[in-house]
């Protein structure tokens, strides 16, 4: 049985040393991960341009920030991702400004997939170890919402009409990041605000 509090304690890193590691890594020539590939590389150098843009322009919306503000208790936001993913690219920083918006309530912290297999493991989506993944625990450790990743329904589904369609990467990323790029994040933060929602019920967290 996972110790999600372990997990979060020690197995993690914060936004910032996050950004960090994936900067100093390809500094190197690398990239999080075993795959050091030329293509790896440059998804990663893209998604180090597409989370500096995300966290410039990401502008929470009313519903989201009124919902943060009727939540009562400290949370924690566990975050499975990866340098190289294009999804984790768009939606962490829209995670990280969630926390950022609350930082009395919420705390932040990030494993990488594939340091922690037994953790992606449990928290598969259709079978796949598809990222990134957000986990939100009590105080405790415990688990307090239904996993939520790693993109939002309606590209989820969208995504899965152009692979029945036959389109293949790299069509498939330049698809996938146009979609994000005309959404601004709109429903990622819609999603979000419906995942958090129960926490803010009546202002009583979940006991």
């Amino acid at each position: 049985m996972l110790n999600y509090s372990n997990i979060f304690d020690k197995e993690t890193l914060d936004y910032a040393s996050y950004r960090n590691l994936v900067d100093e890594l390809l500094a190197k020539g690398e990239t999080t991960g075993p795959d050091n590939s030329e293509a790896m590389l440059h998804y990663t150098k893209m998604n180090v341009q597409r989370m500096n843009r995300v966290d410039k322009t990401t502008v929470l919306g009313e519903e989201l920030l009124a919902t943060l503000e009727k939540i009562e208790g400290k949370y924690r936001f566990l975050v499975i991702t990866e340098g190289w993913c294009g999804d984790a690219a768009q939606i962490v920083p829209v995670i990280h400004k969630i926390v950022s918006a609350a930082p009395e309530k919420f705390e932040l912290k990030l494993t990488l997939r594939d340091k922690n297999l037994p953790l992606i493991d449990a928290h598969l989506t259709n079978g796949g170890r598809a990222i990134p993944v957000l986990l939100i625990l009590d105080e405790a450790g415990n688990l307090v919402l239904p996993k939520w990743g790693p993109r939002p329904a309606v590209l989820q589904s969208l995504m899965a009409d152009w692979k029945k369609e036959g389109v293949e990467m790299p069509e498939l990323a330049e698809k996938l990041h146009g979609w994000y790029a005309k959404n601004k994040t709109l429903a990622t933060q819609k999603e979000l605000n419906e995942l958090l929602k129960p926490l803010s019920a009546l202002g009583i967290s979940p006991q």
